[in-house]
């Protein structure tokens, strides 16, 4: 763990048909790198220019693994995708989009929710845990929504954060996904992988975004935080990551942490770089994976 050496790591990591990894042929390392730090050919600390280029490369290389790389969210308009974030704390997507099926028929504009028994809402949003902390903020969302703003999400973020449980996080979720308002989302798996390639030190989320928004042009920031999320989700996990299978592993300080025989990598691969079901119940018609299952029924294996 503690030698400096070049990575060597075949960047044509595969996985099943629903979605491969790579089919490019390894590109040389432009560093030498070990787990935790990363130096130039020369031997020297990385510089900031450096690094700034490894970011911009490793964001064009996930460009071509994640093509479809979406919000992992269903949602059919601003509220929607507005509660499913606020639901989507501590808990994943997939039982997000499970449960709000059944929320949106009840409750489909904020008018209807912010009218809603909270015992009733409540039982709905069981499933996505806290629910009675979710269930108060979405009422007082919802209220807000109706009162201050015309029963419409707005779009500026000064007014998202101002709505009860609608941090920066969510805020960035819906104007980047709905209103076309580039923003850095700064989820457990983007600070988790942003610090593990080097991009930054900070754990603070509002100082890890500042950092990263001042590393890429403002045009690639939604995009950017959904590939890097999707990375963390499929390849880069937080216990165990699938070195051996990453296609940006030469570009990887953190290259060794995790399972490095490509074979044995393979396996821990998750959704559609497994084969396996994603975590929308409707994903975008060029999501290479399968549909997840609705609440209750049983996952393929």
């Amino acid at each position: 763990m503690g030698e400096q050496a070049p990575v060597e790591v075949s960047a044509k990591a595969q996985s099943a048909p629903q979605g491969k990894v790579s089919a490019k042929k390894p590109k040389k390392a432009a560093v030498v790198a070990s787990p935790g730090k990363i130096v130039a050919s020369s031997g020297k600390p990385e510089s900031r220019l450096a690094m700034i280029r490894r970011a911009r490369r490793i964001n064009r290389e996930l460009a071509e693994v994640y093509p479809y790389a979406h919000p992992e969210l269903d949602f059919r308009d601003p509220f929607e995708l507005l509660v499913a974030t606020v639901l989507s704390a501590q808990t994943t997507d997939l039982r997000v989009n499970q449960t709000t099926p059944a929320l949106f028929a009840a409750y489909p504009t904020p008018e209807d929710m912010a009218a809603a028994a909270p015992e009733d809402l409540e039982e709905i949003i069981r499933p996505t845990g806290f629910f009675r902390a979710k269930a108060k903020s979405l009422l007082g969302l919802s209220q807000a929504l109706r009162d201050d703003f015309g029963g419409e999400v707005p779009g500026r973020i000064e007014d998202l954060v101002k709505l009860p449980g609608v941090g920066r996080k969510t805020a960035n979720v819906v104007l980047g996904n709905v209103f076309g308002v580039p923003g850095i989302t700064v989820d457990t798996h983007f600070g988790r992988l942003v610090r593990r390639f080097k991009w930054t030190e900070q754990e603070d989320p509002e100082k890890v975004e500042a950092e990263i928004c001042a590393i890429f042009p403002k045009s690639e920031w939604t995009m950017l935080s959904h590939r890097v999320v999707f990375h963390g989700r499929r390849i880069c996990h937080s216990r165990k990551p699938a070195c051996g299978a990453c296609p940006i592993a030469p570009l990887c300080p953190a290259y060794g942490e995790g399972e490095t025989d490509p074979e044995k990598a393979k396996k821990l691969l998750k959704y559609e770089k497994g084969g396996y079901p994603g975590q929308r119940l409707s994903p975008p018609p060029d999501y290479p994976g399968l549909p997840a299952p609705p609440l209750g029924a049983r996952t393929p294996a």
